[in-house]
């Protein structure tokens, strides 16, 4: 449950770090590097969940479901 937890606030930092990105294109006209800062959080972010869901997966802290009836 922690983990999925965990998940769900990556994923809102991550939106909240795209958004902050997109005020600072449109705030600044794409002059400073506060939105190239942004962006790369954001992706920092999303290599950094993705690698924690590859060691969840791999240590099993993490089950993948089946989706199809069945």
């Amino acid at each position: 449950m922690l983990s999925k937890i965990i998940i769900v606030l990556f994923l809102f930092i991550i939106i909240g770090s795209l958004f902050s990105g997109l005020f600072y294109l449109v705030k600044d006209k794409g002059t400073s590097e506060r939105t190239v800062r942004a962006l790369t959080v954001r992706i920092s972010l999303s290599v950094l969940l993705f690698v924690l869901l590859m060691i969840g997966y791999a240590t099993g802290l993490l089950q993948p479901h089946g989706v199809t009836p069945g």
